[in-house]
């Protein structure tokens, strides 16, 4: 199923689902809902209404306490940019201030002059996971959605650090809908930028599969339900200009779009 944040008229954030034609509204918080969404009955006694799709504002899909990211973890892009497979996973985090929705803005940041698109794959987490094993890791899996790990690359290299290049406002956009049903380890997931493919890859390339990220990340941090991990990007990474259009495709979640103010 495709869940959601949205808002209407009255801008109070509600959580739902979409399905297919409609959204309907879920009387509950996106954590419960990810925790209990294979209840049918649970379901049914949540709903309150329904809307058109066009009438909503896509909202983001949690509300994480950290985004832990992940560094290198397509082959395709270790290849492209000529450097060996990672042992272990390499982690950094985003701060949950730099999160945007599906058709938001994102600034380019006056400080920089290169600014990146890396078009990923993000597990929500829906329960508190501490010291979880690769064999429990689904029980913490909430979904998936879509994120852009929106990059200052001039800052990067100049820090040689990267916690001021990943942490701009609106440089981590996630949306629009979070999947319960699909197999994360073989999504197509493509980037266009202003209708021009970018990106073109699927996630069977990646090196660490979402349960082992789950494990090695709780095993170093607790994960907190509504935390998201982005999972990598593969190759054709490249920049973003002022009034591009950015859009990430993955087959069984949705495109999340923005555009580049």
């Amino acid at each position: 199923m495709k869940f959601l944040r949205f808002f209407v008229d009255d801008n109070i954030i509600k959580t739902g689902y979409f399905d297919g034609e409609k959204v309907i509204e879920l009387a509950d918080s996106i954590e419960n809902v990810l925790n209990n969404w294979e209840n049918k009955e649970y379901i049914e006694d949540k709903m309150v209404a329904s809307y058109s799709l066009e009438d909503i504002g896509f909202a983001p899909v949690s509300k994480p306490s950290k985004i832990v990211c992940i560094g290198l973890n397509y082959k395709d892009h270790a290849e492209e940019l000529a450097m060996e497979l990672p042992e272990e996973p390499k982690i950094f985090l985003k701060p949950p201030s730099s999160v945007i929705a599906c058709e938001d803005d994102i600034f380019f940041p006056a400080m920089s002059n290169e600014m990146d698109y890396e078009a990923e794959l993000a597990i929500v987490i829906s329960k508190t996971a501490k010291d979880v094993s690769i064999s429990d890791a689904p029980e913490y899996i909430g979904g998936y959605t879509i994120m852009n790990d929106v990059t200052a690359r001039d800052l990067q290299r100049k820090d040689e650090q990267w916690t001021r290049a990943k942490s701009f406002d609106t440089f981590a956009p996630i949306g629009p809908f979070i999947e319960t049903e699909m197999d994360p380890n073989n999504q197509n997931i493509s980037l266009t930028l202003n209708g021009e493919i970018k990106q073109n890859s699927n996630t069977k390339n990646m090196v660490f599969s979402p349960n082992k990220l789950v494990e090695f990340i709780s095993n170093i941090m607790t994960l907190n339900p509504g935390d998201i991990i982005a999972t990598g990007t593969p190759s054709g990474v490249g920049q973003m200009k002022k009034g591009d259009i950015v859009e990430i495709a993955i087959e069984s979640i949705g495109v999340l779009r923005n555009r580049v103010i």
